[in-house]
């Protein structure tokens, strides 16, 4: 497919799109020549619903209109393109805490026709200069509080603009509402919006570039087919802007649908109960680690506002699906998304949804499990995830590129089975399959097994090299307080784990811990317990 025309002045991003004949596979949704994505976000549903309806809430209890949000956006974006000297196509770093700022921010750069290279408060200065230097930004919006470690990243040439701090130089002065309004720059709808890095556990962090009319792809596949939000809607969840299963579930999709949502940084499962029944949380997006950790609380909070609860992030055990089901009667919307595809491209709800299982491709999307020929593999055979539909892998100047689309599919890196009728069921990270004496076993499988016991809040299990068998089963285990870590507790546990699966998957180890390794955005980083 030949390129349209593109808006940017600077064409750094078009200029290390990969080869054509690397790219996966994309289906055309239809839309037009010309778009930008956060005047389709923001002013498309002005268009439509009007300016007066919530569309932001902070941990406050502030709300921002659509029509409050729009004059601050079009604000900072008129900042953006004067004082600041952004140009469309200009790499823009956003960095701060989950708020309605930095959403703002977010928007204005969309429709000033630049890129939006959003990056975790978490991360320190050493991954941020990799970011950079990879983008090669050389401009930032970073909250006041969040600054100390991007100075200290030392990027050459880089200009940082705070804001949420004091004097005439912070954004917030500069981008006072009520300035014109910002006509959005007329981008191409395959005009790059969005540089999102990789969350990954090792090696070098893969930028993933995705246009404007990726962004509205997640919205009008995944939200608006599977999810179905309303306007009455008001999303909240866990995941960081800097995420994208954030920045989807808390900006794009309630914006493209007229909701609202709450911006508020991740403060544990009590406080987040406690922001549902506060806001009156109809749909909620976290990980099954969030999932699980609420349970224990939900008595002493009211959740009867929740009608959507979504799960992605990392494999979702059927026990906790049924759990949370058991105790709020609420189906847990599973998912697997990837930052390569941007969103959630397998999924079900409602009466379709089959616990233990994934679900179906997302409506425009296709999916198969394959060999390692590429060969599509007979139904209740386990191997790569293969996928493609409107969006899909590019990564920014990267030979990883080639590993990643094979013969136009996207291949995840996920090992599955396609069940008979048709539903995709998870069975490990193709590099998390652990080969003891001839067995393929799969972690996740012994993990959810594990997680069956009363005594175990988290788990999770690895390989370790042995002589004899090649590899040994190893679960790090996180106990219900109270419970002591000694010989009867790893007896126990071993006895209930062959009572439930194959013997032969029994872990030969034991190791507890007060917590397990995880990435900032909630993945476990099970490369850190081998």
């Amino acid at each position: 497919m030949e390129l349209r025309s593109s808006a940017h002045a600077d064409t750094f991003a078009r200029d290390r799109l990969p080869p054509h004949d690397q790219w996966p596979h994309l289906t055309d949704l239809g839309y037009p020549d010309r778009l930008n994505c956060g005047a389709e976000l923001l002013d498309g549903t002005i268009a439509r619903l009007g300016p007066d309806r919530p569309a932001f809430h902070d941990a406050s209890g502030l709300v921002w209109t659509y029509g409050r949000l729009r004059e601050q956006v079009d604000a900072i974006a008129h900042a953006l393109t004067g004082r600041l000297g952004v140009l469309p196509g200009n790499r823009v770093l956003l960095r701060g805490p989950t708020t309605p700022w930095l959403a703002a921010c977010w928007l204005a750069v969309m429709k000033a026709g630049a890129v939006a290279v959003t990056v975790l408060a978490a991360q320190r200065p050493d991954e941020l200069a990799t970011i950079c230097r990879l983008a090669e930004v050389r401009h930032a919006l970073c909250d006041a509080r969040s600054v100390e470690d991007l100075v200290k990243a030392e990027v050459p040439g880089l200009a940082v603009t705070a804001y949420g701090g004091d004097g005439p130089d912070d954004l917030r002065h500069l981008a006072q509402p009520g300035t014109a309004p910002y006509p959005a720059v007329a981008t191409s709808a395959d005009d790059v919006a969005l540089i999102a890095f990789t969350s990954g556990t090792t090696g070098r962090p893969k930028g993933c570039m995705h246009f404007h009319r990726d962004v509205l792809a997640i919205a009008d596949t995944f939200s608006a087919q599977v999810l179905r939000p309303s306007p009455d809607d008001v999303f909240a969840g866990s995941p960081p802007l800097g995420f994208t299963f954030g920045l989807g579930g808390l900006v794009i999709f309630p914006l493209r649908a007229g909701a609202s949502a709450l911006l508020a940084d991740w403060g544990g499962p009590d406080r987040l109960l406690s922001d549902i029944a506060k806001h009156r949380i109809s749909v909620l997006f976290t990980a099954p680690t969030a999932y699980r950790a609420m349970l224990p609380q939900l008595g002493a909070h009211d959740v009867s506002s929740l009608r959507r609860c979504v799960s992605a992030g990392e494999n979702l055990p059927a026990t906790t699906w049924q759990s949370w089901y058991d105790a709020t009667g609420l189906r847990i919307i599973n998912g697997i998304g990837a930052t390569e595809l941007l969103h959630i491209f397998i999924s079900a709800a409602d009466d379709a949804i089959r616990p233990g299982t994934t679900g179906l491709p997302v409506p425009g999307f296709r999916a198969r499990v394959v060999g390692p020929d590429g060969e599509t593999l007979p139904d209740g055979e386990p191997g790569l995830l293969a996928v493609r539909g409107p969006t899909g892998c590019r990564y920014l100047a990267d030979t990883r590129q080639a590993e990643y689309v094979r013969d136009g599919w996207n291949i995840t890196g996920d090992t599955y089975v396609r069940e008979p009728d048709g539903y995709f069921r998870y069975v490990a990270r193709a590099d998390d399959m652990i080969i003891s004496a001839g067995y393929n076993i799969a972690g996740p499988e012994v993990e959810d097994a594990l997680l069956r016991h009363p005594d175990v809040t988290e788990a999770a299990v690895v390989g370790r090299t042995d002589e004899s068998r090649g590899q040994v089963v190893v679960a790090h285990v996180v106990l219900r307080a109270g419970v002591p870590e000694g010989a009867d507790t790893v007896a126990a546990l071993r006895a209930f784990t062959k009572s439930v699966i194959a013997p032969y998957k029994c872990p030969r180890e034991i190791v507890f811990h007060t917590s397990l390794p995880r990435t900032p955005t909630g993945k476990l980083q099970r490369f850190r317990l081998r």
